[in-house]
Protein backbone atom coordinates (compact mmCIF):
# COMPACT_ATOMS: atom_id res chain seq x y z
CA UNK A 1 0.00 0.00 0.00
CA UNK A 2 0.90 3.35 -0.58
CA UNK A 3 0.46 4.53 2.85
CA UNK A 4 2.53 2.64 4.44
CA UNK A 5 5.21 3.14 1.75
CA UNK A 6 5.10 6.65 2.17
CA UNK A 7 5.19 6.44 5.78
CA UNK A 8 8.27 4.47 6.09
CA UNK A 9 10.08 7.61 3.70
CA UNK A 10 9.03 10.20 5.97
CA UNK A 11 10.60 8.74 9.17
CA UNK A 12 13.97 10.77 9.57
CA UNK A 13 16.81 9.33 8.17
CA UNK A 14 20.75 10.48 7.40
CA UNK A 15 20.52 12.25 4.34
CA UNK A 16 22.41 10.87 1.35
CA UNK A 17 26.18 12.71 1.54
CA UNK A 18 26.21 15.33 -0.94
CA UNK A 19 29.64 14.85 -1.70
CA UNK A 20 28.87 11.09 -2.84
CA UNK A 21 26.75 13.07 -5.73
CA UNK A 22 29.38 15.96 -7.19
CA UNK A 23 29.57 13.70 -10.00
CA UNK A 24 26.23 13.77 -10.63
CA UNK A 25 24.80 17.28 -9.62
CA UNK A 26 27.76 19.37 -10.67
CA UNK A 27 26.00 21.05 -13.55
CA UNK A 28 23.35 22.74 -10.95
CA UNK A 29 26.15 24.34 -9.12
CA UNK A 30 25.27 27.75 -8.20
CA UNK A 31 27.60 31.31 -8.22
CA UNK A 32 29.12 31.00 -4.30
CA UNK A 33 28.16 34.30 -4.06
CA UNK A 34 24.35 33.09 -4.15
CA UNK A 35 25.33 31.88 -0.92
CA UNK A 36 25.38 34.75 1.02
CA UNK A 37 21.95 35.93 0.43
CA UNK A 38 20.69 33.64 3.08
CA UNK A 39 18.01 34.87 5.57
CA UNK A 40 18.01 34.69 8.88
CA UNK A 41 15.52 32.12 10.13
CA UNK A 42 13.82 31.85 13.62
CA UNK A 43 14.67 28.51 15.59
CA UNK A 44 10.81 27.64 14.74
CA UNK A 45 11.68 27.75 10.97
CA UNK A 46 14.07 25.69 11.32
CA UNK A 47 12.52 23.24 13.14
CA UNK A 48 10.12 22.81 9.73
CA UNK A 49 10.61 20.26 7.06
CA UNK A 50 10.68 22.28 3.84
CA UNK A 51 8.76 19.80 1.23
CA UNK A 52 9.45 20.38 -2.60
CA UNK A 53 7.09 19.44 -5.63
CA UNK A 54 8.80 17.80 -8.42
CA UNK A 55 6.92 18.21 -11.78
CA UNK A 56 6.69 21.88 -12.55
CA UNK A 57 8.65 22.48 -10.11
CA UNK A 58 12.27 21.24 -9.44
CA UNK A 59 11.92 19.97 -12.69
CA UNK A 60 11.01 22.02 -15.51
CA UNK A 61 9.28 19.24 -17.08
CA UNK A 62 6.32 16.61 -16.73
CA UNK A 63 7.77 12.84 -16.18
CA UNK A 64 4.06 11.62 -16.86
CA UNK A 65 4.01 13.43 -20.65
CA UNK A 66 7.84 12.57 -21.09
CA UNK A 67 7.18 8.93 -20.07
CA UNK A 68 4.21 8.63 -22.42
CA UNK A 69 5.82 10.19 -25.06
CA UNK A 70 8.86 8.00 -24.44
CA UNK A 71 6.90 4.92 -24.60
CA UNK A 72 5.30 5.96 -27.72
CA UNK A 73 8.24 6.56 -29.28
CA UNK A 74 9.41 3.16 -28.69
CA UNK A 75 5.68 1.46 -29.20
CA UNK A 76 3.15 3.12 -30.79
CA UNK A 77 0.58 0.46 -30.29
CA UNK A 78 0.87 1.13 -26.57
CA UNK A 79 -1.68 3.53 -26.81
CA UNK A 80 -4.15 0.92 -26.53
CA UNK A 81 -2.21 -0.29 -22.90
CA UNK A 82 -2.29 3.82 -21.71
CA UNK A 83 -5.78 4.12 -22.42
CA UNK A 84 -6.74 0.92 -20.67
CA UNK A 85 -4.42 1.47 -18.04
CA UNK A 86 -6.14 5.12 -17.31
CA UNK A 87 -9.01 3.56 -16.90
CA UNK A 88 -8.50 2.47 -14.30
CA UNK A 89 -7.60 5.70 -13.08
CA UNK A 90 -4.34 8.12 -12.66
CA UNK A 91 -2.48 5.95 -10.57
CA UNK A 92 -2.63 3.15 -12.93
CA UNK A 93 -1.24 4.76 -15.73
CA UNK A 94 1.71 6.40 -14.00
CA UNK A 95 2.46 2.58 -12.37
CA UNK A 96 2.57 1.42 -16.51
CA UNK A 97 4.36 4.19 -17.59
CA UNK A 98 7.23 3.75 -14.56
CA UNK A 99 10.15 2.27 -15.88
CA UNK A 100 10.96 3.56 -19.05
CA UNK A 101 14.06 2.47 -20.51
CA UNK A 102 15.58 5.48 -21.60
CA UNK A 103 14.96 7.26 -18.25
CA UNK A 104 18.43 9.33 -16.74
CA UNK A 105 17.56 11.70 -13.77
CA UNK A 106 20.78 13.32 -14.78
CA UNK A 107 19.34 14.83 -17.81
CA UNK A 108 16.43 16.40 -17.00
CA UNK A 109 15.50 20.39 -16.61
CA UNK A 110 16.20 21.26 -12.73
CA UNK A 111 15.38 24.81 -11.88
CA UNK A 112 18.27 26.39 -10.24
CA UNK A 113 16.43 28.51 -8.23
CA UNK A 114 14.31 25.51 -6.41
CA UNK A 115 17.81 23.82 -5.95
CA UNK A 116 19.53 26.93 -4.97
CA UNK A 117 16.15 27.25 -1.63
CA UNK A 118 17.22 23.64 -1.17
CA UNK A 119 20.60 24.22 -0.25
CA UNK A 120 20.00 26.95 1.66
CA UNK A 121 17.25 24.75 3.56
CA UNK A 122 20.20 21.64 4.25
CA UNK A 123 22.70 24.69 4.64
CA UNK A 124 20.49 25.61 7.54
CA UNK A 125 19.88 22.49 9.14
CA UNK A 126 16.31 21.65 7.72
CA UNK A 127 15.23 18.56 6.61
CA UNK A 128 14.09 18.72 3.15
CA UNK A 129 11.55 16.28 1.41
CA UNK A 130 10.38 15.51 -1.82
CA UNK A 131 6.69 15.03 -2.60
CA UNK A 132 5.08 14.49 -5.91
CA UNK A 133 2.39 12.77 -7.77
CA UNK A 134 4.82 11.11 -10.13
CA UNK A 135 5.35 7.34 -9.59
CA UNK A 136 7.65 6.36 -6.88
CA UNK A 137 10.07 4.26 -8.95
CA UNK A 138 10.90 7.56 -10.67
CA UNK A 139 10.99 9.89 -7.40
CA UNK A 140 13.34 7.20 -5.62
CA UNK A 141 15.44 7.57 -8.74
CA UNK A 142 15.74 11.51 -9.13
CA UNK A 143 15.90 11.94 -5.27
CA UNK A 144 18.89 9.19 -5.32
CA UNK A 145 20.48 11.23 -8.00
CA UNK A 146 20.44 14.28 -6.14
CA UNK A 147 20.95 13.00 -2.98
CA UNK A 148 19.50 16.18 -1.50
CA UNK A 149 16.33 14.87 0.45
CA UNK A 150 15.58 13.40 3.77
CA UNK A 151 12.86 11.75 2.28
CA UNK A 152 10.37 11.58 -0.19
CA UNK A 153 6.57 11.30 -1.30
CA UNK A 154 5.37 9.66 -4.51
CA UNK A 155 2.55 7.87 -6.34
CA UNK A 156 2.13 3.96 -6.51
CA UNK A 157 0.11 1.71 -8.45
CA UNK A 158 -3.26 2.56 -6.59
CA UNK A 159 -2.75 5.80 -5.06
CA UNK A 160 -1.95 9.58 -6.93
CA UNK A 161 -0.82 11.47 -4.65
CA UNK A 162 -1.95 15.09 -5.70
CA UNK A 163 -4.14 17.50 -4.83
CA UNK A 164 -6.04 17.05 -1.55
CA UNK A 165 -3.70 13.35 -1.14
CA UNK A 166 -0.82 15.16 -1.05
CA UNK A 167 -2.21 17.58 1.78
CA UNK A 168 -3.58 14.57 3.67
CA UNK A 169 -0.24 12.62 3.45
CA UNK A 170 2.02 15.92 4.56
CA UNK A 171 -0.38 17.07 7.43
CA UNK A 172 -0.14 13.33 8.61
CA UNK A 173 3.41 13.67 8.26
CA UNK A 174 4.23 16.46 9.72
CA UNK A 175 0.73 18.27 10.94
CA UNK A 176 -0.96 21.26 9.41
CA UNK A 177 1.06 24.55 9.60
CA UNK A 178 4.20 22.45 10.14
CA UNK A 179 5.85 22.61 6.94
CA UNK A 180 7.22 24.63 3.89
CA UNK A 181 5.86 23.84 0.41
CA UNK A 182 7.39 24.48 -3.07
CA UNK A 183 4.87 24.38 -5.72
CA UNK A 184 4.20 25.54 -8.95
CA UNK A 185 -0.17 24.79 -10.28
CA UNK A 186 -3.60 24.28 -9.54
CA UNK A 187 -3.04 20.75 -7.77
CA UNK A 188 -0.85 22.18 -5.18
CA UNK A 189 -3.46 24.83 -3.75
CA UNK A 190 -4.74 22.11 -1.02
CA UNK A 191 -1.17 21.52 0.18
CA UNK A 192 -0.51 25.16 0.35
CA UNK A 193 -3.65 25.72 2.64
CA UNK A 194 -2.30 23.26 5.06
CA UNK A 195 1.02 24.67 5.04
CA UNK A 196 3.05 27.16 7.43
CA UNK A 197 4.52 29.17 4.40
CA UNK A 198 3.96 28.58 0.99
CA UNK A 199 6.36 29.25 -1.88
CA UNK A 200 5.48 29.21 -5.70
CA UNK A 201 7.13 29.20 -8.70
CA UNK A 202 6.09 29.12 -12.29
CA UNK A 203 2.00 29.48 -11.07
CA UNK A 204 0.03 30.55 -13.93
CA UNK A 205 -2.09 33.87 -13.59
CA UNK A 206 -5.34 32.07 -12.42
CA UNK A 207 -3.72 30.01 -9.89
CA UNK A 208 -1.42 33.01 -8.87
CA UNK A 209 -4.81 34.98 -8.37
CA UNK A 210 -6.34 32.43 -5.99
CA UNK A 211 -2.80 31.81 -4.21
CA UNK A 212 -2.74 35.11 -3.42
CA UNK A 213 -6.62 35.22 -2.16
CA UNK A 214 -5.63 31.67 0.33
CA UNK A 215 -2.22 32.83 0.99
CA UNK A 216 -0.97 36.59 0.90
CA UNK A 217 2.20 35.93 2.28
CA UNK A 218 2.87 33.54 -0.17
CA UNK A 219 6.57 33.59 -1.79
CA UNK A 220 6.78 33.61 -5.53
CA UNK A 221 10.74 32.46 -6.79
CA UNK A 222 11.94 33.53 -10.24
CA UNK A 223 12.07 32.06 -13.21
CA UNK A 224 12.66 32.77 -17.01
CA UNK A 225 9.58 32.95 -18.77
CA UNK A 226 9.62 31.90 -22.53
CA UNK A 227 9.31 34.55 -25.21
CA UNK A 228 8.18 34.88 -28.55
CA UNK A 229 11.83 33.79 -29.54
CA UNK A 230 11.26 30.58 -27.15
CA UNK A 231 7.99 29.96 -28.74
CA UNK A 232 10.04 30.69 -32.31
CA UNK A 233 12.47 28.08 -31.97
CA UNK A 234 9.79 25.27 -31.16
CA UNK A 235 8.42 25.89 -33.67
CA UNK A 236 10.71 25.92 -35.93
CA UNK A 237 10.01 28.78 -37.73
CA UNK A 238 13.64 28.82 -39.03
CA UNK A 239 12.87 25.56 -41.09
CA UNK A 240 10.20 27.28 -43.13
CA UNK A 241 12.69 28.13 -45.85
CA UNK A 242 12.78 24.51 -46.59
CA UNK A 243 8.63 25.07 -47.70
CA UNK A 244 9.83 27.29 -50.07
CA UNK A 245 10.25 24.60 -52.59
CA UNK A 246 6.19 24.64 -52.54
CA UNK A 247 7.30 27.40 -55.15
CA UNK A 248 9.52 25.08 -57.50
CA UNK A 249 6.62 23.71 -60.12
CA UNK A 250 5.42 27.35 -60.30
CA UNK A 251 8.68 28.61 -60.76
CA UNK A 252 9.56 25.76 -63.43
CA UNK A 253 6.05 26.40 -65.49
CA UNK A 254 7.00 30.31 -65.48
CA UNK A 255 3.57 30.65 -64.12
CA UNK A 256 3.49 34.22 -62.33
CA UNK A 257 -0.08 34.76 -62.65
CA UNK A 258 -1.84 36.18 -59.39
CA UNK A 259 -4.33 33.34 -58.33
CA UNK A 260 -1.40 31.01 -58.91
CA UNK A 261 0.89 32.58 -56.38
CA UNK A 262 -1.61 33.47 -54.30
CA UNK A 263 -2.65 29.74 -53.86
CA UNK A 264 1.06 29.09 -53.67
CA UNK A 265 1.48 31.36 -50.84
CA UNK A 266 -1.29 29.70 -48.89
CA UNK A 267 -0.07 26.42 -49.39
CA UNK A 268 3.30 27.65 -48.33
CA UNK A 269 1.29 28.71 -44.85
CA UNK A 270 -0.33 25.28 -44.18
CA UNK A 271 3.03 22.94 -44.81
CA UNK A 272 4.47 25.36 -42.34
CA UNK A 273 1.61 25.03 -39.45
CA UNK A 274 1.28 21.05 -40.13
CA UNK A 275 5.26 21.18 -39.98
CA UNK A 276 5.82 23.28 -36.50
CA UNK A 277 3.16 20.64 -35.37
CA UNK A 278 5.02 17.80 -36.48
CA UNK A 279 8.21 19.55 -35.18
CA UNK A 280 6.84 19.26 -31.45
CA UNK A 281 5.56 15.93 -31.57
CA UNK A 282 9.02 14.60 -32.38
CA UNK A 283 10.45 16.67 -29.89
CA UNK A 284 8.55 15.35 -27.28
CA UNK A 285 9.01 11.51 -28.76
CA UNK A 286 12.63 12.15 -28.74
CA UNK A 287 13.05 14.52 -25.49
CA UNK A 288 15.77 11.99 -23.79
CA UNK A 289 17.81 11.76 -27.00
CA UNK A 290 17.81 15.04 -27.42
CA UNK A 291 19.02 15.60 -24.05
CA UNK A 292 21.95 13.93 -24.67
CA UNK A 293 22.84 15.78 -27.82
CA UNK A 294 25.54 18.50 -28.33
CA UNK A 295 22.62 21.55 -30.08
CA UNK A 296 19.37 20.03 -29.32
CA UNK A 297 19.59 20.06 -25.53
CA UNK A 298 19.18 23.24 -26.03
CA UNK A 299 15.66 23.25 -28.03
CA UNK A 300 12.45 25.02 -25.74
CA UNK A 301 11.07 21.66 -24.92
CA UNK A 302 14.38 19.45 -23.63
CA UNK A 303 15.26 22.13 -21.76
CA UNK A 304 12.36 23.42 -20.15
CA UNK A 305 12.24 26.46 -21.23
CA UNK A 306 8.38 26.10 -22.43
CA UNK A 307 6.54 23.50 -20.20
CA UNK A 308 5.61 19.90 -21.95
CA UNK A 309 1.87 20.76 -21.86
CA UNK A 310 2.34 23.93 -23.69
CA UNK A 311 3.62 21.71 -26.43
CA UNK A 312 1.42 19.00 -26.22
CA UNK A 313 -1.54 21.90 -26.85
CA UNK A 314 -0.09 23.43 -29.70
CA UNK A 315 -0.08 20.29 -31.45
CA UNK A 316 -3.41 19.73 -32.31
CA UNK A 317 -4.00 24.21 -32.85
CA UNK A 318 -1.09 23.78 -35.47
CA UNK A 319 -2.72 20.74 -37.10
CA UNK A 320 -6.21 22.28 -37.43
CA UNK A 321 -5.10 25.77 -38.61
CA UNK A 322 -3.26 24.28 -41.16
CA UNK A 323 -6.10 22.19 -41.79
CA UNK A 324 -7.87 25.25 -42.05
CA UNK A 325 -5.63 27.01 -44.57
CA UNK A 326 -5.32 23.68 -46.80
CA UNK A 327 -8.90 23.51 -47.45
CA UNK A 328 -8.55 27.30 -48.76
CA UNK A 329 -6.72 26.11 -51.33
CA UNK A 330 -8.58 23.17 -52.61
CA UNK A 331 -9.15 19.46 -51.37
CA UNK A 332 -6.90 18.29 -53.56
CA UNK A 333 -3.88 20.05 -51.77
CA UNK A 334 -5.72 18.99 -48.58
CA UNK A 335 -5.18 15.75 -49.31
CA UNK A 336 -1.37 16.22 -50.06
CA UNK A 337 -1.16 18.08 -46.82
CA UNK A 338 -2.81 14.86 -44.83
CA UNK A 339 -0.72 12.19 -46.70
CA UNK A 340 2.47 14.49 -45.75
CA UNK A 341 1.46 14.33 -42.24
CA UNK A 342 0.40 10.60 -42.10
CA UNK A 343 3.92 10.49 -43.73
CA UNK A 344 5.68 12.35 -40.39
CA UNK A 345 3.81 11.02 -38.48
CA UNK A 346 4.86 7.29 -39.35
CA UNK A 347 8.60 8.77 -39.47
CA UNK A 348 8.53 10.22 -35.94
CA UNK A 349 7.08 7.30 -34.56
CA UNK A 350 8.44 4.27 -36.64
CA UNK A 351 10.46 5.20 -39.58
CA UNK A 352 13.16 7.08 -38.17
CA UNK A 353 14.29 4.14 -36.62
CA UNK A 354 14.76 2.21 -39.77
CA UNK A 355 18.21 2.03 -41.22
CA UNK A 356 18.37 4.24 -44.70
CA UNK A 357 14.44 3.79 -44.71
CA UNK A 358 15.15 7.11 -42.87
CA UNK A 359 16.75 9.16 -45.22
CA UNK A 360 14.41 8.01 -48.50
CA UNK A 361 11.33 9.14 -46.12
CA UNK A 362 13.41 12.65 -45.26
CA UNK A 363 13.84 12.79 -49.33
CA UNK A 364 10.10 11.60 -49.99
CA UNK A 365 9.08 14.34 -47.52
CA UNK A 366 10.82 17.47 -49.58
CA UNK A 367 9.63 15.95 -52.72
CA UNK A 368 5.83 16.09 -51.04
CA UNK A 369 6.60 19.58 -50.98
CA UNK A 370 7.41 19.72 -54.77
CA UNK A 371 4.12 17.75 -55.67
CA UNK A 372 1.85 20.16 -53.06
CA UNK A 373 3.19 23.47 -54.63
CA UNK A 374 2.19 21.66 -58.63
CA UNK A 375 -1.19 20.77 -56.75
CA UNK A 376 -1.91 24.14 -55.23
CA UNK A 377 -0.84 25.65 -58.49
CA UNK A 378 -2.83 23.75 -60.76
CA UNK A 379 0.21 22.42 -63.05
CA UNK A 380 1.38 19.41 -64.02
CA UNK A 381 3.88 17.53 -61.90
CA UNK A 382 7.22 17.37 -63.38
CA UNK A 383 8.58 13.88 -63.33
CA UNK A 384 12.26 15.46 -63.86
CA UNK A 385 11.61 17.67 -60.61
CA UNK A 386 10.40 14.83 -58.70
CA UNK A 387 13.03 12.78 -59.27
CA UNK A 388 15.83 15.11 -58.90
CA UNK A 389 14.31 16.80 -55.80
CA UNK A 390 14.47 12.51 -54.64
CA UNK A 391 18.41 12.41 -55.39
CA UNK A 392 19.28 15.43 -54.21
CA UNK A 393 17.31 15.36 -51.42
CA UNK A 394 18.79 11.85 -50.32
CA UNK A 395 22.28 13.20 -50.48
CA UNK A 396 21.29 15.96 -47.49
CA UNK A 397 19.63 13.07 -45.50
CA UNK A 398 22.74 11.24 -45.95
CA UNK A 399 24.77 14.05 -45.10
CA UNK A 400 22.48 15.01 -41.59
CA UNK A 401 22.86 11.23 -40.86
CA UNK A 402 27.01 11.56 -41.64
CA UNK A 403 27.28 14.42 -39.70
CA UNK A 404 25.31 12.77 -36.72
CA UNK A 405 27.40 9.44 -36.82
CA UNK A 406 30.52 11.74 -36.92
CA UNK A 407 29.93 13.77 -34.02
CA UNK A 408 29.09 10.28 -31.81
CA UNK A 409 32.46 8.87 -33.15
CA UNK A 410 34.33 11.80 -32.17
CA UNK A 411 33.05 12.10 -28.88
CA UNK A 412 33.80 8.24 -28.05
CA UNK A 413 29.86 8.05 -27.60
CA UNK A 414 28.08 4.45 -28.36
CA UNK A 415 26.53 3.62 -31.14
CA UNK A 416 22.72 5.46 -31.60
CA UNK A 417 19.74 3.73 -30.15
CA UNK A 418 17.57 5.70 -31.80
CA UNK A 419 18.73 5.03 -35.21
CA UNK A 420 19.24 1.98 -36.73
CA UNK A 421 23.08 3.28 -37.75
CA UNK A 422 26.27 2.13 -36.42
CA UNK A 423 29.46 4.64 -36.20
CA UNK A 424 31.10 2.26 -38.40
CA UNK A 425 28.97 3.02 -40.95
CA UNK A 426 30.64 6.34 -41.31
CA UNK A 427 32.11 5.75 -44.55
CA UNK A 428 29.59 4.22 -46.21
CA UNK A 429 27.36 6.90 -45.42
CA UNK A 430 29.30 9.70 -47.31
CA UNK A 431 29.62 7.01 -50.30
CA UNK A 432 25.69 7.05 -50.43
CA UNK A 433 25.51 10.67 -49.77
CA UNK A 434 27.79 11.54 -52.49
CA UNK A 435 26.32 8.98 -54.87
CA UNK A 436 23.25 10.48 -54.50
CA UNK A 437 23.98 13.68 -54.83
CA UNK A 438 26.02 13.04 -58.26
CA UNK A 439 22.89 11.26 -59.29
CA UNK A 440 20.99 14.30 -58.95
CA UNK A 441 23.50 16.31 -61.50
CA UNK A 442 22.98 13.30 -63.93
CA UNK A 443 18.92 13.72 -64.29
CA UNK A 444 19.86 17.48 -64.64
CA UNK A 445 22.17 16.81 -67.71
CA UNK A 446 19.26 14.39 -68.66
CA UNK A 447 16.33 16.74 -68.40
CA UNK A 448 18.69 19.97 -70.39
CA UNK A 449 19.16 17.10 -73.55
CA UNK A 450 15.60 16.35 -73.55
CA UNK A 451 13.01 17.92 -75.82
CA UNK A 452 10.55 19.47 -73.24
CA UNK A 453 13.22 21.69 -72.36
CA UNK A 454 12.85 23.87 -75.50
CA UNK A 455 8.88 24.42 -74.97
CA UNK A 456 10.47 26.56 -71.98
CA UNK A 457 13.94 27.82 -71.78
CA UNK A 458 15.06 30.10 -75.43
CA UNK A 459 19.12 29.51 -74.43
CA UNK A 460 18.38 26.08 -73.03
CA UNK A 461 22.64 25.59 -73.53
CA UNK A 462 22.75 28.08 -70.55
CA UNK A 463 21.38 25.66 -68.25
CA UNK A 464 24.31 23.38 -68.44
CA UNK A 465 26.32 25.54 -66.73
CA UNK A 466 24.40 24.92 -63.39
CA UNK A 467 25.51 21.21 -63.58
CA UNK A 468 29.07 22.09 -62.42
CA UNK A 469 27.89 24.51 -60.16
CA UNK A 470 25.54 21.56 -58.06
CA UNK A 471 28.89 19.25 -58.72
CA UNK A 472 30.36 21.93 -56.51
CA UNK A 473 27.92 22.60 -53.86
CA UNK A 474 27.66 18.90 -53.29
CA UNK A 475 31.15 17.84 -53.06
CA UNK A 476 31.86 21.08 -50.85
CA UNK A 477 29.05 20.06 -48.90
CA UNK A 478 30.96 17.09 -48.43
CA UNK A 479 33.99 18.24 -47.56
CA UNK A 480 32.78 20.35 -45.05
CA UNK A 481 31.22 17.61 -43.26
CA UNK A 482 34.31 15.42 -43.40
CA UNK A 483 36.12 18.37 -41.86
CA UNK A 484 33.29 18.72 -39.02
CA UNK A 485 32.09 22.02 -40.15
CA UNK A 486 28.59 21.17 -41.23
CA UNK A 487 26.01 22.00 -39.51
CA UNK A 488 23.52 19.13 -38.06
CA UNK A 489 21.43 20.05 -40.91
CA UNK A 490 22.58 20.99 -44.39
CA UNK A 491 19.45 22.54 -45.54
CA UNK A 492 19.66 24.81 -42.71
CA UNK A 493 23.66 25.01 -42.91
CA UNK A 494 23.33 26.17 -46.78
CA UNK A 495 20.44 29.10 -46.37
CA UNK A 496 23.17 30.54 -43.82
CA UNK A 497 26.72 29.51 -45.11
CA UNK A 498 28.15 32.49 -48.07
CA UNK A 499 29.38 29.65 -50.34
CA UNK A 500 26.03 28.01 -50.75
CA UNK A 501 24.40 31.55 -51.22
CA UNK A 502 26.66 32.27 -53.62
CA UNK A 503 26.14 28.91 -55.68
CA UNK A 504 22.90 29.41 -55.41
CA UNK A 505 22.27 32.92 -56.76
CA UNK A 506 25.05 31.92 -59.56
CA UNK A 507 22.35 29.72 -60.27
CA UNK A 508 19.34 31.32 -60.32
CA UNK A 509 20.93 33.79 -62.44
CA UNK A 510 21.84 31.34 -65.24
CA UNK A 511 18.54 29.82 -65.07
CA UNK A 512 16.97 33.52 -65.45
CA UNK A 513 19.05 33.80 -68.23
CA UNK A 514 18.51 31.18 -70.12
CA UNK A 515 14.62 31.62 -70.18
Amino acid sequence: MVQSELKSQTLPHRARSLRSHEHSDRRYERDEAHWTTLEIETPKEVSRPLVVDLDGTLITSDLLIETAFSELGRRPQSIVDMLMALSQGKAALKHRLSEPVDFDPGTLPYDPEVLSLIRQAKAAGRSVYLASASHQRLVRSIADHLGLFTGWFASDETTNLAGRRKAQQLVEAFGERGFDYVGNDAADLPVWEKAAKSIAIRTPAGVRKRLARQCPEAEHLNHARPTWRTWAKMLRVHQYAKNALIFLPLLAAHLFTFGAIAQTLLAFVAFSLCASSIYILNDLVDLQDDRGHRSKCRRPLPSGAIPLMHGVMAIPVLFLAALAVGSAVSLSFLGVLLGYFSLTTAYSFVLKRMMVVDVITLAGLYSVRVIGGAVAASVAVSEWLIAFSMMIFMSLALIKRYVELAARRDANLPDPTSRDYKNSDLDIVAALAAAAGFNAVTILALYISSDSVNELYSRPQLLWLVGPLLMFWIARALMLAGRRIMDDDPVVFALRDRGSLLTMAAAVVLIAAAI
